[in-house]
């Protein structure tokens, strides 16, 4: 028996492993605005840290991580430098602190939704903790990336994007008002449908698993 859901769990892992990989590898990953991409990397980290436990959310999460740095080298844009160690844009080279930003927020990403989940998961039933789980979960990453940005690379980041350092804050609060309330609501619906359609005896979250 634990054979058979250990096999379970690793199939379903490699199924959103393979998920993560095709977003990175085609425009779905990826929607370019001229700032910031939006971006659904985020949803399958999340569903595995929902479904499987905070330890794989975060595994996960270290391929979107990795991927966002392998995206921000491939495919610069004017805030590249901020996720990327390897690129130089308008005089502006990444360092050590670009790959905090883009592989810490990413790893949490997927503890906390799995680490949320199992909370709400003992007062609330299964689909609704997932879709709460989702939403701040996502909420939770956005607040970190651009915290980060905002911290790290602050001035850098409002000159590229031709923005007083003084409304910087500003600005990125309203990207969490725009793109992180699309990203905010996919997760959330995602990981609710996730949720209802994939039984707890299939995985080996060990979280409350009320139905």
């Amino acid at each position: 028996m634990k054979r058979n859901q250990k096999t379970k769990t690793i199939a379903l892992f490699s199924m959103f492993l393979a998920i993560e990989l095709l977003l990175v590898l085609t425009p779905l990953g990826y929607i370019r605005t001229p700032f910031l991409s939006i971006t659904v990397m985020h949803i399958p980290v999340i569903a595995a840290g929902i479904l499987m436990g905070p330890s794989y959310g975060a595994a996960l999460g270290l391929v979107f991580g990795l991927t966002s740095v392998w995206n921000a080298t491939m495919s610069p844009t004017i805030t590249s430098f901020c996720f990327s160690p390897f690129v130089t844009i308008g005089g502006v080279s990444g360092n050590w602190t670009s790959l905090i930003i883009a592989i810490v927020p990413r790893v949490l990403l997927g503890w906390i939704a799995g680490t949320l989940f199992n909370a709400f998961n003992k007062k609330l039933n299964r689909p609704l903790s997932a879709l709460v789980s989702g939403v701040l979960a996502t909420l939770c990453h956005t607040i970190m990336v651009l915290g980060l940005i905002a911290l790290l690379w602050g001035p850098q980041y409002a000159q590229a994007i031709g923005k007083s350092p003084d409304t910087l804050l500003m600005y990125l609060a309203l990207v969490v008002l725009t793109n992180g309330i699309f990203e905010m609501i996919a997760a959330g619906i995602v990981s609710m449908a996730l949720a209802k359609a994939i039984k707890p005896s299939m995985v080996s979250n060990q979280g409350s698993t009320n139905s």
